[in-house]
């Protein structure tokens, strides 16, 4: 990488250019609160205005500018003793609250020419003296009962007259709030004390008369009470008379219903005494005989546990011999299952080994039946092997005659050799006697010509028994043999024909 930026120097220039464009952009980045008002003017034909969101201004190009965006509030005071329209001096205090007008492009224009930078106490002190000139002027125009009875009016008044001349400047009035007004020779007391007496007759008057509308109901109420009064008293009278008939009527029901409760009581006490002793009795009666049924019940209760003690212990003796009776059947019954267990397991282990066996031999029966049924395939297919090669030799040797007899003659000439010399290979020790002399042929030659003259002997023995002469089967081929001799040897069905023509020399 360095080695590239290296290579390539205008990189670094673009780094650095970039790096200063965003070090101018921040340095010129501006974001106005909601509270104040940013004009940012000087390459723009249009000043830019930011209230409460963010703009670029051009480093040493454009100028930022500040105005007051929040309410003020400005104290009017009269500074002295102002004649009102009755010529009347009042001394006033008064609360307006004011704003920039930013609402509108005019406003904010006439606010830049007027406020442009100045901070809350320098706005307060240059429209202190407008609005307190207003404020004596509507005070002239009104008088002092209307200054006292209707503030809030007197402060409309003041409000809107003030406002056409903060309009020319740039700012509108929120409000304007009446807190105090004194007169020169306290008029606003003795209009207090004049209306105070006058509230003070009339509430006299008014109590009189309200004393006398009590007076005549109070006389109105107590004539109709009197009147209610005595119908009241008549009717009390009336009612205790039917009160003391009544009384006298209940008072002879009463004595009557005494007397016959009296002598029910009587009768009823009587009725009771009979029946305590006839109850007193009854009960020494079922006293005798509960204790009778009790001495019953503890006789038959002694014969109960009595019974129960012996019945227990039989029982107890009865179950201790079920127990052991149990116990020892079910030894004897788990001894007999076992027992039965291990004879079932050896005669399951003897039939598995039966089976067992009866497989190998029948296993062993199967392998031998397939090992004679494969011998006896192998000794078919070896004679038929054979009889197929004993045909393949005979037409073999009928096609070749000649030549295959003296091939098979020749085969076998060492065979005959060997069998000869056989009997030469039991000797274990061979010692010869020479008795010298050239003319004896015994001895060590003799021992070398002896398979030669035993082959020649066999040869001999052959054609003296079967006709056939091998030697001559053999030169049967020679000059000697076809010429003077007329031998000729051919095979037909496999037998040997020898024919032999002697001439005459």
């Amino acid at each position: 990488m360095l080695q590239f930026i290296s290579e390539n120097p205008w990189i670094i220039a673009v780094i650095v250019g970039v790096l200063l464009l965003i070090v101018f952009l921040l340095a010129g980045y501006e974001k106005a609160p909601s509270d104040k008002v940013f004009i940012i003017s000087g390459l723009r034909k249009k000043p830019k205005i930011l209230i409460g969101k963010a703009g670029i201004r051009i480093p040493f190009f454009e100028r930022k500018d500040i105005l007051i965006a929040k309410q003020i509030s400005v104290d009017i005071k009269t500074n002295g003793y102002i004649p009102t329209l009755d010529f009347i001096g009042v001394d006033v205090d008064a609360i307006a609250k004011i704003a920039l007008d930013i609402e509108s492009p005019e406003g904010i224009a006439l606010a830049q020419k007027n406020f442009l930078n100045m901070d809350e106490n320098h706005i307060r002190e240059a429209l202190t003296d407008s609005l307190q000139g207003n404020m004596r002027e509507i005070i002239g125009t009104i008088n002092l009962k209307e200054i006292c009875n209707n503030r809030q009016k007197f402060g409309d008044q003041v409000q809107e007259k003030a406002q056409r001349d903060m309009s020319a400047l740039g700012v509108k009035i929120i409000s304007c709030n009446i807190q105090r007004i004194i007169d020169e020779n306290e008029l606003i007391n003795a209009l207090g004390q004049d209306n105070m007496s006058k509230i003070q007759k009339e509430a006299s008057i008014a109590k009189a008369e309200a004393d006398r509308d009590v007076a005549i109901a109070q006389a109105e109420a107590k004539k109709l009470a009197n009147e209610a009064e005595v119908n009241a008293m008549t009717e009390i009278a009336i009612k205790q008379n039917e009160l003391s008939i009544k009384e006298a009527e209940l008072q002879k029901l009463s004595d009557a219903k005494k007397a016959e409760a009296a002598a029910a009581y009587r009768i009823q006490e009587e009725e009771q005494r009979k029946i305590l002793e006839i109850t007193a009795t009854n009960a020494d009666i079922a006293k005798q005989e509960r204790e009778v049924e009790l001495k019953a019940k503890e006789a038959e209760v002694k014969e109960q546990e009595l019974a129960a003690t012996i019945r227990k212990q039989a029982e107890a003796e009865k179950y201790r011999i079920e127990q052991n009776a149990q116990a020892d059947l079910f030894k004897r019954q788990k001894e007999a299952e076992a027992k039965k267990y291990e004879e079932t397991q050896r005669a399951e282990a003897e039939k598995v080994k039966a089976e067992a066996a009866k497989y190998a031999k029948e296993q062993e029966a199967a392998g031998i039946a397939a090992i004679g049924c494969a011998e006896a395939e192998a000794i078919k297919q070896k004679g038929i092997a054979e009889a197929e090669a004993l045909e393949r030799k005979a037409d073999a040797m009928a096609k070749y005659g000649r030549a295959a007899i003296l091939e098979m003659i020749v085969n076998t000439l060492p065979d005959m050799a060997a069998a000869i010399a056989k009997p030469l290979e039991s000797i274990d020790k061979v010692t010869i006697i020479d008795g010298g002399g050239a003319g004896n042929s015994s001895g060590v030659s003799s021992m070398g010509g002896y398979v030669p003259a035993v082959l020649a002997k066999t040869i001999e023995s052959v054609k003296e028994t079967t006709g056939i002469d091998i030697n001559e089967i053999i030169k049967a081929d020679t000059y000697d043999a076809k010429v003077n001799k007329n031998l000729n040897v051919t095979g037909i069905d496999n037998d040997v024909n020898v024919k032999v023509d002697s001439k005459t020399e």
